[in-house]
Formats: structure tokens, sequence, C-alpha cells
């Protein structure tokens, strides 16, 4: 064995093998070409097929990121308890990863995903700076 390290990927043959508990060969039956390297939605057996996962993309990735950080602003309630769990700084380091992700996609993005992109980086920048005004004000207080 060189220098190089050896990634053992005999794990994946082993899945796509394997049946889940209804009988289903995982991974069986796309009709799309997969990523190299990436886990797709069918080869993870599901119990409940009634709540479909939507496709992952950037667009998908991207709204995500600009929903937790509304969360994190106070903005809408946390789906999981139905409470604002505010986070300043929280919401300041998704906001930042949004920006990192528009400096590393720069020219890579088709028009509506940078559209979507800097549509988010400027919503959430502005409640961000709201936020953290209304926070030193009542701090002085």
């Amino acid at each position: 064995m060189s220098d190089e390290k050896h990634v053992d990927e005999s794990w994946k043959d082993a899945i796509s093998n394997e049946k889940n508990s209804e009988g289903i060969i995982i991974g069986a039956g796309s009709s799309k070409p997969k990523e190299e390297g990436l886990i797709h939605n069918e080869d993870v057996p599901s119990h409940d097929e009634s709540t479909e996962l939507p496709e992952f993309n950037f667009m998908a990735y991207i709204t995500s990121l600009a929903f937790q950080s509304m969360i994190f602003l106070g903005e809408i309630p946390n789906p999981m308890t139905n409470t604002i769990d505010k986070n300043l700084r929280q919401a300041k380091f998704i906001i930042d990863t949004l920006l990192i992700l528009k400096e590393k996609t720069a020219g890579n993005l088709d028009d509506q995903e940078n559209d979507a992109l800097n549509g988010f980086i400027y919503e959430l920048q502005m409640k961000f700076v709201q936020h953290a005004q209304k926070e030193g004000q009542e701090g002085q207080s």
C-alpha cells in the first residue's frame, strides 16, 4: 500500500445488495444518473413513504439556511418547538455562511440561484441589523 489513504468503499456494494425489512433492494430502480460519492434519497430506506423528501439541490440548501437564519433572528417560530428561539450570533454565522457560498460559487450559478442567494443575503443582513440595533438600544436602557 502506498502513502495515499485507502478508502474502503465496499460498504456501498454491501448496502446496495441488502434488502430492507420490506424486501425492497435499497438503491434499485433509480432512473436518474447518480453523482459519485453522494448518498441519494432513494438509497435511504423509509418506513413512512408518505413523507417524501424534497430533491436536494443548491436552491433547497440555501433556502434551508435562510429559513434557519430567520428562526435565529426571531422572525419565525422554531417549527419543532413553536417558540421564538432568537440567537443573533447563530443568525450571523448562517448569514456569513451564505456570503461564503456566494463568493465560492461566483460564476457557477444560474440566474435563479444567483438572484435567490443575493436576495436572501440582502434581506437577512437588513433584518440582522434591525435586531442588533434594537438589542443595542435595549442594552443602553
